[in-house]
């Protein structure tokens, strides 16, 4: 004789129960990770479509820029900005200088990875009393015994600019910029600092 044994409701409603609790665990979880900052850097190449394209220097880049020019300018000092926002095409036009275009290499980066791009970098030259460009880090054209170049580089990190100078593989002695934290990752997938000032 078989005995049969009814399964109770109680069973029933405790593995429903943890099913559901398995469930918004899973929910919350995913909810988590799809609004960390590490979501970037695991996968840098979600974007987000919705961004409008950069189309030029970040507010408070440019304003910062017209301050060194203004600050470098009372200690006897002329610089001039030679590059701010550039197009991704640009980026790319520049990249070939020097591989195949003719020309010396000025980047190592291509279109979309230069901070450029996002208009958050600028770069900029000595001016001489004479009305002359020189990329001369020794240059002292107000003659108080120390290098013109490096005084802006002071004056910029006042500022809050960064110096491509201090980077550890290539040294991009004019180029300034404020990431304001974020990554190149980062602003490829649509990610921008607020216009707000800190």
């Amino acid at each position: 004789m078989h005995v049969i044994v009814p399964v109770q409701s109680g069973n029933k409603r405790t593995k429903r129960r943890r099913l559901l609790v398995a469930a918004l665990i899973i929910t919350v979880g995913f909810i988590l990770l799809i609004n960390n900052p590490l979501l970037n850097r695991i996968w840098p190449h979600i974007k987000n479509h919705d961004v409008p394209p950069v189309t030029g220097l970040h507010p408070i880049v440019a304003a910062k820029q017209m301050t060194l020019i203004q600050e470098t300018k009372k200690i006897g000092i002329t610089i001039l900005i030679t590059d701010g926002f550039r197009s991704t095409v640009e980026q790319d036009a520049l990249y070939r200088q020097g591989r195949s275009d003719k020309g010396q290499i000025v980047t190592t980066v291509q279109g979309g990875d230069s901070y450029h791009n996002y208009g958050l970098a600028i770069d900029f030259a000595l001016r001489t009393l004479k009305g002359k460009v020189v990329w001369d880090l020794k240059y002292d054209g107000n003659h108080n015994g120390k290098s013109d170049w490096m005084e802006v580089v002071a004056i910029a990190k006042r500022l809050g600019f960064t110096w491509g100078g201090d980077w550890k593989n290539f040294k991009d002695y004019p180029h300034l910029q404020m990431d304001f934290g974020y990554t190149i990752g980062e602003l490829k997938r649509g990610e921008r600092p607020t216009d707000v000032k800190s």
